[in-house]
């Protein structure tokens, strides 16, 4: 069986990070290994959130694994909080990344043209320096201009787009994805495969309404379906078109704006694309 490893936090209520990579990846017939960052016992929209930092059990379950000889297929990397987070994810893809085993990192630190609260520059250039370890990277629009240093722009031509693409691959990753796009009225996701020079586009209606998470659940099924023998084209199609059925089953939940979209209700079409 494949098996992707994530590293990222724990909601324990709220769907977002790896509350939700875990059944996403599960149902496309890959096992998920996880190594968690920090626990919440909310997400951050809700006021009053505790939290504890697992720094101290990062770097043990990275030399136990490696003491048992663990394998992996991927390495998805998501919200990491600190600096001294980033540093330990570099170490577990030193270890462990091989020829068939790659590594994707969705650079979370930022949407909205803002950075996430407790972020600074410093974070920007770290996550800079983990961009360029990975093969693929899947950053929203914000986060590709931060990783860029290009001026966000709400209004912007193909050329915008295209031209951060092509800056992102000269961090470091063959392979690019900018989600939060927006083309001719419709939400979209970018992508662009260096290693066969190909752009790829995926559009969907847009919706008027703001849902969080969704990004979480794109890179999820995104590396799943990659992780499943899938063009980084239609890993995109297949991520998109499942963040689009999440939402049209989340529209009538007055809740969902806050605790994210009901993706539970969409698991059934990720079966379909499970080849391994």
């Amino acid at each position: 069986m494949k098996r992707i490893v994530t590293v990222q936090d724990i909601s324990c209520l709220g769907k977002c990070s790896i509350t939700v990579a875990l059944p996403i990846i599960s149902a496309m017939g890959i096992e998920a290994s996880v190594i968690p960052t920090s626990i919440l016992s909310t997400h951050t929209l809700f006021d009053g959130y505790v939290h504890r930092d697992m720094c101290d059990m990062i770097e043990p379950i990275i030399n136990h694994w490696k003491s048992q000889g663990f394998t992996f297929d991927a390495i998805y990397t998501g919200y990491l909080g600190s600096k001294e987070q980033i540093s330990m994810v570099e170490k577990l893809i030193d270890i462990f990344r091989t020829d068939s085993c790659f590594v994707l990192v969705d650079p979370a630190m930022a949407d909205n043209g803002t950075l996430y609260p407790g972020f600074d520059n410093e974070h920007i250039d770290r996550m800079r320096e983990l961009c360029s370890m990975a093969d693929i990277i899947v950053p929203n629009l914000t986060e590709a201009c931060l990783l860029t240093g290009t001026q966000y722009q709400t209004e912007y031509d193909d050329k915008y787009i295209t031209d951060i693409l092509k800056k992102l691959i000269c961090l470091g990753a063959k392979k690019a994805v900018i989600t939060g796009v927006i083309k001719d009225e419709k939400y979209g996701i970018i992508s662009f495969d260096s290693e066969i020079d190909r752009i790829g586009f995926y559009a969907h209606e847009k919706i008027d309404q703001t849902f969080y998470g969704t990004g979480d659940v794109f890179s999820s099924a995104c590396v799943g379906a990659l992780v499943n023998g899938n063009s980084l084209a239609r890993s995109v199609e297949i991520a998109g078109e499942f963040v689009f059925e999440s939402i049209q089953k989340t529209m009538s939940d007055k809740d969902a704006r806050l605790y994210g979209v009901n993706f539970e209700k969409a698991l059934p079409m990720l079966a379909r694309y499970n080849t391994t």
